[in-house]
């Protein structure tokens, strides 16, 4: 799959063509994260950071807000599924006021 646009994914996403790797159930639950929120952030988020080269599929980084909560999902797609591979607040220390934007590493 060449290209992972946020409509393929939001239509994966409500069509209930989801799966979950473990290392994302075992974070959110670690990270008091509902996986409401994680298709919350996958339904009406962006794309803030593309993978072209991960394997074994492309994936991409969205960023949504859900009640006034930041917050990132890392997933993948075959275009037949979605991958749910971990969620996370982000915080300011990697980030810029955006919550969008990786800070310079010093």
């Amino acid at each position: 799959m060449d290209e992972l646009t946020i409509e393929l994914l939001q239509k994966l996403c409500d069509d209930g063509k989801i799966k979950w790797s473990l290392h994302a159930l075992k974070r959110i639950r670690e990270r008091n994260i509902d996986s409401s929120e994680v298709f919350e952030c996958i339904k009406n988020g962006e794309i803030i950071e593309d993978y072209p080269d991960d394997k074994p599929l492309h994936s991409c980084l969205i960023h949504g807000v859900i009640n006034s909560k930041h917050l990132h999902t890392v997933v993948s797609s075959d275009g037949k599924f979605i991958y749910i591979i971990t969620a996370y607040i982000p915080d300011l220390y990697e980030w810029e006021n955006d919550y969008k934007t990786r800070k310079e590493q010093s």
